[in-house]
């Protein structure tokens, strides 16, 4: 049976070449420094179970340690040429985007196929492992359509991920960082807190505190998947779930929706909104963020809304 295993197996091969490759950079000044967090990172994947919760924790702070003495390194070796790059876009124009869409349009498929082939997937994972082939495929596809050299996407991604650096892992980080404060039970006394200003009884003033929590413990945190915990136990679970009876699937689900806007607006969401800028070369560190406040708050004033609406018959 293929399992979540084999995707995390299939993510440590990546962050392992990208360790090798990175120390055979020579034109990186901290290739060191690049090998040993891909590496500690292939590791976390590969034996993460086996390490426990404390040699996890350890490796946490190995990785935090190396970010924070400095960061990661970019070198040039791998870098191609602009003239051939415009080559290949002015050769396959658009469809470059048709090899990128393989990756979505598998893991779609194989959310809805996967899940009636129990003895082939866990069907609590068909999506992680469709998104895995999906990438799986692309890169087959790719190999075809542009005649890559074996080892040229392996080098690119070695390249891009030495490019965006520690903010790659930021979204499980402040994943984790969620379900920690879950644990703790701040979601129970930030609930207590927000309780207060809810009108007794008022459905309406317990969805848009929850909305509005979502997005804005979003923006303080950096990533949705952090927020939610908090806020589920804060006001989803405990009013809008228990006591006024709504839809878990469609709480959660738009709740999360609601979150994504806040990830729209916050520099904490580094790896989304400074990355692009910094990749980009813009002049306005934080133009990726000024363009999206005017998309991020009517989106957000919609989610409240359809949370309103369609969780409570």
């Amino acid at each position: 049976m293929i399992t979540l295993g084999w995707v995390y197996m299939l993510a440590g091969a990546a962050f392992a070449a990208f360790a090798l490759l990175g120390l055979k950079d020579e034109s990186n000044p901290k290739r060191f420094r690049n090998t040993a967090f891909w590496g500690l990172l292939a590791l976390s994947m590969w034996a993460g179970d086996a390490l426990g919760d404390f040699g996890n924790g350890l490796l946490v702070l190995a990785l935090v340690a190396i970010a924070g003495l400095g960061g990661l390194g970019r070198g040039t070796k791998s870098e191609i040429a602009p003239e051939v790059r415009a080559a290949h876009a002015a050769r396959l124009g658009n469809g470059l985007f048709l090899i990128a869409l393989i990756i979505p349009a598998t893991a779609l498929l194989g959310t809805l196929v996967f899940k009636h082939l129990p003895a082939l997937f866990d069907v609590k994972q068909v999506t992680l492992i469709s998104l895995a082939l999906g990438v799986l495929i692309a890169l087959g596809v790719g190999y075809v359509v542009l005649r890559a050299a074996p080892m040229l996407p392996l080098e690119q991604g070695r390249r891009l991920m030495d490019q965006v650096g520690w903010a790659a892992i930021l979204p499980q980080m402040l994943a984790s960082l969620g379900a920690v404060f879950a644990m703790a039970g701040v979601g129970e006394a930030v609930g207590g807190i927000i309780q207060l200003g809810i009108p007794e009884g008022s459905l309406l003033g317990a969805v848009i505190a929850y909305g509005l929590g979502m997005a804005l413990f979003t923006m303080v945190m950096g990533n949705a998947f952090a927020a939610f915990p908090v806020m589920i136990a804060a006001i989803g679970m405990p009013l809008l779930i228990q006591r006024y009876e709504g839809d878990p699937t469609i709480i959660c689900a738009i709740g999360m929706l609601a979150g994504f806007c806040g990830t729209l607006m916050t520099p904490m969401a580094a790896n989304f909104n400074l990355v692009p800028a910094a990749l980009l070369e813009l002049k306005d560190e934080y133009g990726v963020i000024r363009r999206q406040i005017g998309t991020a708050l009517p989106l957000l004033a919609v989610n409240i809304a359809l949370i309103y609406w369609l969780a409570f018959p």
